[in-house]
């Protein structure tokens, strides 16, 4: 059943109840009523007709006695007078041995067994009259009173009930009957009698005033049900809205009670959480977008001076920082070296370009600390003075992720992570602490695999034996530095340089002392070398060399300067067998194109100093070859080139001028 049946239900019983019971009683107490009355009217009734019998006998025995005294003679002319004036029905004289004087004589053939005696009369028995009696002289004088239907009519007006003699024949409909029994002074058997009708009328009125009442208390039930639970049922609904997500559901105040309030302090609940919900929905989005430019930057680049400054602004944002500091460990002296930072004021409001020159020793202040024990500190103040300046401070270490977990359980720290005067807030929370451990955690990440990946780049692109760049890497730096002379109309000079009688050295001393013979002819080769000259393994005993906005002039001095830095130095090794010589004597043969001179592409200028260090061992090793020019063509086509993209022919460059 639900709330606004068990309100219905419970109201009804609370007003019908009483309401029944009521008229229960009052049925039952105006049928006693009834009851009593009855009883009362017939008690009065039988005082009434009792007295009025009473009187009447007593009239007629006044009768009698009148006429017992009077002479003889006067005695008929007396009853004569007493029956006029109707103190009695018949007034009889009896003289013994005498026929019945006055009156007497026209009753006296009635036929009956004589009136009934007021005095004494016979129980049970029946008369249609009664009579007082007076005795004078041997005279008997009878005063009757016919018993008739007027009479009874008298009796019956003066009692107000239904009077009759004896037992009467019985009427329709039930009546509530009193019988008087003949006694002295009332000779009369009479049957006192009134209708027994119940209150129908009554009865009909009640009921009616039940129903009525029962109807309009079903009535103010189902209106006071309803106008205590249709609120209750809009906060449920309401609330079932909001639970589903619906936090723009309002619920209407009917009326300033009790429910009313509540529906007030419902509306005040939805709308602050509505306002909690949106902060946090605005917070997730903005710390979502942030991990997305986070994640952006992570999987797009590998460049750490992009990277840690994006770490660090999510990382203030997400705790509300005032300012913030990424530091990184410098693997040589583990010194503490400013990356990035935002915020900062004082002495530490630097520039980008200064702030990387700033530099703090380990185990000194909270940065300090922090880089050399690897637990985060948070507090207020008591900074070193060397440390930005703030009321409050959270600093987590920055650690890269152990390269097996069972065998190196701690991870290195690489640096440290600091915030800086926590927004809206007097200090930092743990939650805070959480959240900067994570960035922390993604930052370290960022600096190992940016570390891994230099080192792999590093690996794939140089040669393990020289340390050189290595063919695949040639072809990329050719490409582009072959892109670049064509763009700004420069000169590009490319050497292919290949050890004379290498095989020899292998067959004789062996490759352990090969290898030798090429580490150190590699490291001749990057002394010789400008910083923007880059040197290559092309494959075995065989190398590159390429010099931007060299000419050709400054290949051959390069060229020279090469052959004569291994002509003249023997290289020292260890021989296999006793008897060799420890120093090897080597030399080398080198092919030289420029760019665009000899090639309009990358692959034709690598192909023309191929053929250059061709006719360079042709012509007897340990010398250098010019490549010959392209055909007029092809020289033509790519000055239409240079020329449509510089503006105009370009002069040489001599950046060799050794």
């Amino acid at each position: 059943m639900t709330l606004r049946g068990r309100l219905t239900s419970a109201f009804l019983v609370v007003v019908l109840g009483p309401v029944l019971l009521g008229a229960i009683f009052v049925a039952l107490t105006v049928s006693a009523v009834n009851r009593d009355r009855t009883t009362e009217r017939l008690d009065h009734a039988a005082t009434t007709v009792s007295a009025a019998v009473g009187a009447l006998c007593r009239q007629l025995q006044a009768a009698a006695d009148a006429v017992a005294v009077v002479p003889a003679e006067n005695r008929v002319a007396v009853a004569d007078q007493l029956v006029a004036r109707g103190l009695a029905t018949t007034v009889d004289v009896t003289v013994p041995n005498q026929p019945l004087l006055g009156r007497a004589a026209a009753h006296s053939g009635n036929g009956t067994t004589g009136p009934l005696s007021c005095a004494d009369p016979v129980p049970g028995g029946t008369a249609t009259a009664f009579a007082a009696y007076a005795y004078a002289d041997e005279v008997t004088v009878v005063a009757a009173q016919g018993v008739d239907p007027a009479l009874m009519e008298r009796l019956a007006d003066a009692a107000g009930v239904a009077v009759a003699i004896g037992v009467p024949a019985p009427d329709p409909g039930p009546r509530t009957t009193r019988q008087l029994t003949a006694v002295p002074g009332q000779p009369l058997p009479l049957t006192l009698s009134v209708p027994t009708g119940e209150p129908t009328l009554r009865y009909a009125f009640l009921f009616l005033i039940v129903l009525v009442t029962a109807a309009v208390a079903v009535l103010a039930a189902r209106w006071l049900a309803r106008s205590t639970t249709r609120p209750l049922g809009d906060l449920a609904w309401a609330a079932d809205r909001v639970a589903n997500g619906d936090l723009d559901t309002r619920v209407p105040i009917p009326r300033p009670d009790e429910l009313g309030r509540l529906a007030a302090t419902f509306n005040r609940m939805t709308r602050e959480l509505q306002s909690y919900v949106q902060a946090l929905t605005a917070s997730r989005d903005q710390l979502r977008r942030h991990l997305a430019i986070l994640g952006d930057t992570l999987s797009s680049t590998h460049d750490l001076d992009r990277i840690l400054p994006v770490i660090l602004r999510t990382a203030m944002t997400a705790t509300g920082a005032r300012a913030g500091l990424l530091l990184l460990a410098d693997p040589s002296d583990g010194r503490l070296a400013a990356r990035c930072g935002a915020g900062l004021t004082g002495a530490w409001d630097l520039t980008p370009a200064e702030l990387v020159q700033r530099r703090l020793p380990p185990g000194l202040g909270v940065l300090g600390t922090v880089a050399s024990t690897g637990r985060p500190m948070r507090g207020t103040g008591g900074q070193s003075p060397d440390e930005p300046v703030c009321e409050s401070y959270l600093a987590v270490p920055i650690c890269a992720p152990p390269a097996d977990p069972e065998t190196d359980p701690e991870p290195g720290t690489l640096g440290v992570l600091a915030l800086y005067d926590r927004l809206g807030g007097p200090a930092f929370e743990d939650t805070d602490l959480r959240t900067l451990r994570t960035f922390a955690g993604q930052a370290g990440v960022a600096v190992h695999n940016v570390r891994v990946h230099e080192e792999a780049q590093r690996l794939s692109l140089t040669d393990p034996l020289t340390g050189l760049w290595n063919y695949r890497y040639l072809r990329e730096v050719l490409r582009r530095e072959v892109e670049r002379a064509s763009r700004f109309g420069r000169m590009l000079t490319v050497l292919v340089l290949d050890l004379d009688h290498f095989k020899e050295v292998n067959d004789t001393y062996g490759h352990t002392a090969g290898d030798q013979v090429l580490g150190e002819f590699a490291r001749r080769i990057r002394i010789g070398l400008r910083e923007v000259d880059v040197a290559f393994r092309q494959g075995g005993e065989e190398f590159v060399v390429l010099l931007p906005e060299t000419d050709a002039y400054g290949g051959v001095i390069v060229a020279e300067r090469l052959g004569a830095a291994v002509r003249d130095r023997p290289v020292p090794v260890d021989p296999r067998r006793p008897g060799l010589d420890d120093r090897i004597s080597i030399s080398v043969s080198i092919g030289i194109a420029v760019f665009p001179e000899h090639g309009g592409t990358a692959q034709q200028v690598l192909d023309a100093a191929d053929e250059a260090l061709y006719a360079a061992k042709h012509a007897g090793r340990d010398t250098y070859r010019l490549a010959e020019r392209v055909s007029r063509a092809g020289a033509e086509g790519h000055l239409d080139a240079a020329t449509a993209t510089t503006g105009g022919p370009q002069p040489p460059r001599h950046g060799h001028g050794r």
